[in-house]
């Protein structure tokens, strides 16, 4: 079943997002959390695949006070750069008051059954891991968060179950910060990191420069019966 742009109700005003419902009409919700990239093709198929396998799945454009709309491919130097220049305006303290808002909204959807997760991918997988910090979700994934080794300090806060997918040879995070987030999270017990060795950053993505088919399906997997585990 196709899915919709919506409107969410935010504290700052109205936001965008792609919203795919269940076939079944009933099931938890889940929070699709966008790359630099905006809501483009490969968050919409991502939302797509959810609502297929149960979901109601929400993507929000977390992107819309600097720039509402923003759907870009990781084709192009040009596209890359703007994805840059989004990511750096963008203020991760409101994004996660965007997703809070979002976790709402689902919530309220009919037919939702007020389980609700995320899973958030690159920069989503950073505000995976402040959504399990500062929202009410009741699971959450990050798959190769960036920047997590800088906001360890929030680790105390996690009470609910996270998963964190890492690429060992991610080039935006090296070993050194690999390390701290291991130590800076291993003692809490609502973590669960997996370890991907030889994968680069973005390798589940469908049709990237370092999309390794095998990994993605071990990651998605994992993702799978993670969230059967804690949202059903």
């Amino acid at each position: 079943m196709a899915g919709e742009d919506i409107t969410i109700k935010t504290a700052d005003g109205a936001m965008g997002g792609y919203l795919a419902k269940p076939a079944s009409g009933r099931g938890p919700g889940l929070v699709v959390i966008q790359e630099i990239f905006g809501v483009n093709k490969v968050m919409r198929d991502l939302v797509d695949g959810f609502a297929a396998r149960g979901y109601f799945a929400l993507c929000p454009d977390l992107f819309w006070r600097i720039q509402p709309g923003v759907q870009l491919t990781d084709k192009t130097d040009a596209e890359w750069k703007q994805a840059f220049d989004l990511m750096n305006k963008f203020d991760a303290g409101k994004g996660i008051e965007d997703i809070q808002a979002t976790i709402g909204t689902l919530r309220a959807t009919d037919g939702c059954t007020g389980k609700v997760g995320a899973v958030g991918y690159c920069l989503g997988g950073q505000l995976a891991y402040l959504t399990a910090t500062r929202t009410d979700i009741d699971a959450a994934v990050g798959y190769y968060g960036v920047n997590i080794q800088n906001l360890l300090g929030e680790a105390g806060n996690i009470k609910k179950p996270l998963m964190l997918h890492i690429a060992a040879k991610d080039e935006f995070t090296p070993p050194d910060a690999q390390k701290k987030i291991e130590d800076g999270l291993k003692d809490n017990p609502h973590v669960t990191p997996h370890v991907y060795p030889q994968m680069d950053h973005a390798f589940a993505r469908v049709g990237g420069a370092h999309y390794d088919h095998a990994n993605a399906e071990l990651a998605n997997g994992r993702t799978a019966t993670f969230f059967r585990q804690h949202l059903s």
